[in-house]
């Protein structure tokens, strides 16, 4: 899809409709920062991974059923499905888990939001037709000096515990990226399909280990915190992926980039806000920069057509 259609569509659709819809999914991808860090007290990380992924997963299949469709994988999506489950699944929810441990939900989510500058790197890298050369490389520079301002603190801090939350975070936003790559090599990817097998392949696996490793033990918190997660499975997974869907299909990838400018900032506000987090003058600067860089890039990339991307989970 191109940016004019990109720019018709926001305009059929009516320009307000459409920032809600930016700003509620953003809003609530964000919240799950905030559930991650809060749940992690009594949920360890790859149970929490498990819970999130089945859930979704479950909500997404419920959706398509209630459409008509099938909700098994067909084909090569076995591939697909099983590829995105580890890369956009379990990896980066069982890293941000432990991240989140004693990392700010406000600092992980701007670490987080490097993934299109990665995406960038390695489409450079893969593809003839997205070399970095000119404004598009500046941003990927502009992007990355932000990512040194804030890793910085944590790498000078002397200490392995600092620094192993930030760089966790770095993996996951690299997760991210190497998965958005491999969404381009899927022949007409259905991104909801795409998210369910994301989903059920991150939850299936990850509850098959906890349950092999350490057994139903690891899950003796669910209960207590029986609200928390049925709003993390439904409002801060499964809500804002299908929101994300219809920005797509309304407005197309363009405009639906913009929650990677949108989703750090709520978690910024919400950490401060509800969990009473700090944000020095070097996570500002930092997280200012890595925008900045994401900005430059994704202008230049508008410019020579949109690359495929998919639904974060």
């Amino acid at each position: 899809m191109s940016s004019s259609a990109d720019i018709s569509g926001a305009r059929a659709s009516g320009s307000a409709p459409l920032l809600g819809l930016l700003l509620l999914c953003s809003f609530l991808w964000a919240t799950a920062y905030l559930l991650m860090k809060v749940l992690g007290t009594d949920i360890a990380p790859v149970p929490l991974a498990a819970i999130r992924g089945l859930m979704g997963g479950g909500l997404l299949a419920l959706w398509l059923l209630a459409r008509g469709q099938n909700v098994l994988p067909r084909g090569r999506e076995w591939r697909d499905w099983i590829v995105l489950g580890i890369l956009q699944g379990i990896v980066p929810n069982t890293l941000t888990a432990y991240a989140l441990a004693d990392t700010e939900a406000g600092l992980a989510a701007l670490i987080a939001a490097s993934s299109p500058l990665m995406v960038a790197v390695l489409a450079h890298l893969l593809f003839t037709d997205q070399r970095l050369s000119g404004r598009r490389a500046a941003g990927v520079l502009v992007g990355f000096a932000g990512m040194a301002i804030l890793l910085g603190p944590a790498a000078f801090a002397g200490t392995s515990a600092g620094l192993f939350g930030p760089l966790a975070m770095a993996a996951t936003a690299a997760s991210y990226a190497v998965g958005v790559v491999y969404v381009r090599s899927i022949p007409s990817p259905q991104p909801v399909r795409l998210a369910l097998g994301q989903q059920v392949f991150s939850g299936l696996p990850s509850l098959i280990w906890v349950l092999a490793v350490t057994g139903p033990a690891a899950f003796a918190a669910v209960p207590e915190h029986g609200l928390a997660l049925l709003f993390f499975g439904i409002f801060s997974t499964a809500v804002p992926i299908a929101l994300y869907m219809q920005i797509l299909r309304v407005a197309g990838p363009t405009l639906g980039s913009m929650n990677a400018y949108l989703t750090p900032v709520w978690t910024v506000l919400l950490g401060v806000l509800v969990l009473r987090e700090t944000v020095g003058l070097h996570e500002i600067a930092g997280g200012l920069v890595v925008l900045a860089g994401i900005a430059i890039v994704s202008s230049a990339s508008r410019r020579r057509g949109p690359a495929a991307g998919a639904a974060r989970p």
